[in-house]
């Protein structure tokens, strides 16, 4: 694999937090439309996963998800965390 630049790390963080934007905004726009969180959120998952299912296989997802539960534990996924 081929380390990335500072300016290319730059750039994916800003991707990140642009696709990141538009998620938000679809969601919201879904939640005023009266859709359930957990309907969202279930159909959010379907979409990502059957994403990355496409572009990099079954087995390399599988792998991805298994560590999933470590990182929710760790508070990977955590939004507005306190520390105690």
């Amino acid at each position: 694999m081929t380390e990335l630049t500072p300016y290319e790390l730059d750039e994916v963080g800003a991707q990140k937090i642009a696709a990141l934007a538009y998620i938000h905004e679809a969601w919201e726009e879904a939640r005023h439309d009266g859709l359930d969180v957990e309907l969202i959120a279930h159909a959010a998952l379907f979409a990502a996963l059957s994403e990355l299912v496409k572009t990099y296989g079954e087995d390399a997802v599988a792998q991805l998800v298994k560590s999933l539960p470590r990182r929710v534990q760790h508070g990977d996924f955590t939004v507005n965390r306190t520390k105690q």
